[in-house]
């Protein structure tokens, strides 16, 4: 047992720049795909992996630093360390049961397209961490008050379910993120995803608005307002503001302009190595399923990256720091210091496909949003300590606590992992659940109804 867990370990400790490119490969070839084309597709997908990671990079070091500094002319102080999701990582890693994730993952997805249950093949599983995550934030609520071996029990039953809903997630999402991306074949079964059923009903009211129920998105604003809508000018315009509230000299302001507009610059540009990489992958799969299956389609489930040429979702990152910065002031209850979270995805991401890049929308969406995070990343910080401490996965100063201000699915993770209080007479989890779940029911309709709404009209042409 122990073996198999470290072989699974070090394949997985890869990374995604290698470890997806390679799942990527071995599924090309499977459905007949020529060896050079799909070593050259998968080694393409690594460097857009790679490029995208570098880029996100350089974000968090100059608009980070901005925003830090931010914080410390306020003053304020808030008591516990955000580690990022990389520090979430590795302490799931650390779980003496995580190895088993990997295959349960894999087992699942097989089953469900067997069954017929999902037209999903999830390629992602580089981000198993994340049900480990949810698994072992489990154990630790309920473990107390359930005992250890069902908590245990009911952790892996929580994580089966993450995985299957991942899954739907991926099917029900795949036609709106095809029309946004222009990549067929292609869906995201990242668990980042689910927000978009805590911003569902809020959405519904936006719309009633007239304003922020037109088109805003990068090419409707480009067409209004010309040069002021292109990336390298929004990004410049945005950096100096960041620089002059960051309080910097007026050589730090103008650096600060040009490294935001060279990120949002470069961000479509890598975006193309996606649809570069994936375009012939998919379409070998979707080939060989025809071939195989009649009339069934089956799609390959990716990590969000693949949709980061939008200038929709930079736009909205940028904008989203300032007001996450003045809610970890102002939220009671708060003491996460929002810094290596600080250009959150999990925040955007969702809210980009919900409002279908509606960019307004998605900033008031974005804003409403912040307070979820830093209310969980609270939350979690004693289990995430503890299981630092007792693992040694990560070095923590003592009586100093450390979590994440941008918790992949926050909502979610929190709601199925400490339902059990409600056993001890605290709901607020059990609210959070029937809430999750009545928001993915009904946006889970709405994706699957303008998808046969859109199908029917293509075949009426």
């Amino acid at each position: 047992m122990d073996f198999l867990g470290t072989i699974i370990n070090y394949i997985l400790n890869l990374g995604a720049p290698v470890f997806v490119p390679f799942i990527m490969l071995i599924a090309g070839l499977i459905v007949r795909m020529k060896f050079k084309d799909g070593a050259s597709a998968a080694i393409t997908l690594g460097v857009a992996f790679v490029g995208m990671s570098m880029l996100i990079g350089f974000m968090v070091g100059a608009i980070g630093s901005a925003a830090q500094t931010m914080m410390e002319r306020t003053g304020i102080e808030l008591s516990i360390i955000d580690g990022g999701w990389t520090t979430m990582a590795n302490v799931s890693w650390a779980w003496p049961y995580a190895f088993l994730m990997f295959p349960l993952q894999v087992g699942v997805n097989i089953l469900m397209l067997v069954l017929k249950k999902t037209d999903t093949f999830n390629a992602d599983l580089w981000n198993v961490w994340g049900k480990i995550f949810t698994a072992f934030i489990v154990v630790a609520v309920a473990t107390p008050i359930l005992g250890a071996v069902v908590a245990l029990v009911l952790a892996f039953i929580i994580a089966t379910l993450q995985i299957i809903l991942e899954l739907n997630s991926g099917d029900i999402n795949q036609h709106r993120i095809e029309k946004l991306t222009g990549i067929p074949g292609v869906t995201c079964t990242h668990r980042m995803l689910f927000f978009s059923a805590i911003y569902y009903p809020f959405d519904l009211l936006l719309r009633k608005i007239p304003i922020l129920n037109k088109p805003m998105d990068a090419a409707t604003l480009r067409s209004k307002i010309g040069i002021f809508a292109e990336n390298h000018v929004i990004g410049f315009l945005l950096g100096v503001i960041f620089g002059i509230i960051a309080g910097y000299d007026v050589a730090a302001i103008l650096m600060l302009g040009v490294q935001a507009a060279t990120a949002l610059m470069l961000f479509p540009m890598i975006s193309k190595l996606f649809m570069q990489a994936l375009s012939p992958i998919s379409e070998a799969i979707s080939d060989y399923m025809n071939k195989r299956f009649a009339g069934r389609k089956l799609f390959v489930g990716l990590d969000w990256p693949f949709m980061g040429g939008s200038s929709e979702i930079w736009f909205t990152v940028i904008v989203a720091i300032p007001f996450t910065l003045i809610w970890a002031v102002i939220l009671p209850g708060n003491k996460l210091l929002p810094f290596a979270g600080i250009i959150n995805l999990a925040l955007i991401v969702p809210a980009y496909i919900l409002t279908k890049g509606n960019t307004l929308r998605m900033v008031i969406l974005a804003i409403i949003g912040v307070p979820f995070f830093l209310f969980v990343g609270t939350q979690f910080a004693p289990i995430i300590t503890d299981l630092g401490l007792t693992t040694k996965a990560i070095d923590i100063p003592a009586n100093q606590l450390i979590s994440n201000s941008s918790i992949d699915a926050p909502i979610f993770t929190y709601a199925f992992s400490f339902i059990w209080q409600c056993l001890q007479g605290y709901f607020v989890p059990l609210f959070f659940t029937i809430y999750w779940c009545v928001g993915y029911f009904f946006y889970a309709r709405e994706l699957r109804k303008e998808a046969m709404q859109d199908i029917a009209e293509k075949n009426n042409e």
